[in-house]
């Protein structure tokens, strides 16, 4: 964040080092391993590098044919780019979506835009009206005539620079139901007069209320029906009404929801026979908590998806965004178990409740202090 440097190290954190994603080997070929699984990235707990290193690889093998992806904020010193500008030189059809209108980086992506017009990348400058926000990518890959996707898709931006203060989930995957909905995002891109249906994503701003309220009316009626309805959201913020009415509703229909939002939150909890039954908790710490996750009970097959927006009226309704489902279970359980670290939070978490205190969570409990222990987490998952 370019603090000035005092030389004053106590006042520091100690440095850690970022983490290897479990049987993901940097030095081998990280396409041709996303053929046989997924691979979760948690930054900043894990190495940013894979993500770099996957558009690096891309762009030197012959069996690549394109690369498309989205851009929203970039380090100055982008090795993204750099990969990029690599990978047009060395023949590749490479598309870029690069948010102009991206609040305070205005000048450096217009700066980068014309590096890489220059370089013979295929340019998009956004759809009219709408900010494209999703944090995507797609690599076009043929084995003899066979072509195959490959890519991965983000809560955060392609930023090396922010991948080290702010917390976000990036999926790399070939799973191609996944990656042809991914193809019809870059064509709406193109294309803004065409609109796709999508069985796996939820994009906005076409679907994402439609197909929300469906998965909470979706718990609603389990709780109706005996099971049990449970509903988890992390988030930046939370300022849209039609979705706070709708949380509203799900808790007097005795819906359990858990909210875990950094920033705003218009939502009011703890109101007897009104949202009693939802508890929200802000985490503030050493990292930006930017991810953004929901998950959904579903009678026991729990859903999950990571998504680039918060429920903000102008992430539904005015920005292309993009939330993703996990299907491998284990890494389904990463994020759960990463959650529930943060729900367990008794050092860095305040309650927000109906009288706007914000009190710390100050409980007789081990000290949890989350962030620390998602690190550690990770970590023992090498061992």
């Amino acid at each position: 964040m370019n603090f000035p440097d005092l030389q004053r190290s106590d006042l520091l954190y100690p440095k850690e080092e970022s983490l290897d994603i479990k049987d993901f080997k940097i030095e081998s070929n990280l396409l041709d391993q996303m053929l046989s699984r997924d691979y979760l990235m948690y930054t900043p707990y894990h190495s940013f590098s894979y993500l770099v290193s996957v558009l690096r690889q891309s762009a030197i093998d012959p069996s690549v044919k394109s690369i498309k992806i989205t851009l929203y904020r970039l380090s100055e010193k982008s090795n993204v780019i750099s990969s990029l500008i690599n990978a047009a030189k060395n023949g590749k059809k490479v598309l870029v979506q690069i948010e102009l209108q991206a609040r305070f980086d205005e000048e450096n992506n217009i700066k980068v835009s014309q590096q890489l017009k220059a370089s013979g990348v295929d340019l998009i400058f956004g759809v009219k009206g709408l900010k494209v926000h999703s944090k995507i990518c797609l690599i076009e890959r043929f084995k003899g005539d066979k072509k195959r996707y490959y890519g991965f898709i983000s809560t955060g931006n392609f930023n090396e620079s922010t991948a080290k203060i702010y917390s976000d989930f990036t999926l790399f995957t070939s799973n191609q139901k996944i990656l042809k909905e991914v193809h019809k995002v870059f064509s709406f891109l193109k294309a803004n007069y065409k609109i796709h249906d999508y069985k796996h994503l939820i994009v906005s701003p076409h679907q994402t209320s439609k197909k929300l309220f469906k998965l909470i009316d979706n718990e609603i009626s389990n709780v109706k029906n005996g099971l049990k309805g449970n509903i988890i959201l992390k988030l930046n913020s939370f300022t849209s009404y039609k979705f706070v009415d709708k949380l509203y509703e799900a808790s007097r229909s005795g819906v359990k929801i858990t909210l875990l939002v950094r920033g705003i939150c218009c939502l009011v909890p703890n109101k007897i026979g009104f949202s009693d039954n939802i508890v929200v908790k802000s985490v503030v710490d050493k990292y930006l908590e930017h991810s953004r996750v929901y998950v959904f009970e579903n009678g026991g097959d729990k859903k999950v998806y990571i998504s680039s927006a918060d429920l903000m009226t102008r992430n539904i309704e005015k920005r292309v965004e993009v939330a993703c489902p996990i299907y491998s279970e284990d890494l389904k359980k990463q994020i759960l178990d990463t959650l529930e670290i943060s729900n367990n939070d008794n050092v860095k978490t305040r309650i927000i409740n109906d009288l706007s205190q914000n009190k710390f969570v100050n409980n007789s409990q081990k000290k949890n202090r989350s962030q620390w222990d998602t690190y550690s987490y990770f970590k023992n998952t090498l061992n």
